[in-house]
């Protein structure tokens, strides 16, 4: 049974990386763009401004899967930061301090750099 699951793995990173991508770009338009709405709405030259252009920029080429590994490494090292300025200072636990997203954002992307884009993607491995 397990080996024919595993027939389907790339499609099941493809859509791994699908799915977090269109998260990780939510984040970013509405950062940005305001949109999904939210009380949020910081000037486009802040931390906070640059942290949405590049969840914007990376989420739109890991979800087409277009230099999905230096776009997921750059995704995960902002997350990272974005982690360890923003939300550890708050409080030791993620759940918490807020910051179990940007956590599994950044592990999510770090897999991604090894892993590749899997299947359905613009320039496969």
């Amino acid at each position: 049974m397990f080996d024919r699951l595993s027939a389907y793995a790339p499609q099941a990173l493809a859509v791994l990386r699908i799915v977090t991508a269109l998260l990780f770009l939510l984040h970013g338009t509405q950062k940005v763009l305001g949109f999904p709405a939210t009380e949020m709405s910081p000037p486009l030259m802040s931390l906070f401004g640059l942290a949405g252009l590049i969840e914007i920029v990376t989420g739109i080429l890991i979800i087409i899967g277009f230099f999905t590994r230096p776009a997921a490494f750059v995704a995960s090292g902002t997350m990272a930061v974005a982690y360890f300025m923003v939300h550890a200072p708050m409080n030791t636990f993620p759940t918490n301090n807020g910051g179990d997203a940007a956590i599994l954002f950044c592990f999510v992307f770090l897999y991604l750099v090894f892993a590749g884009p899997g299947a359905w993607s613009v320039n496969k491995k």
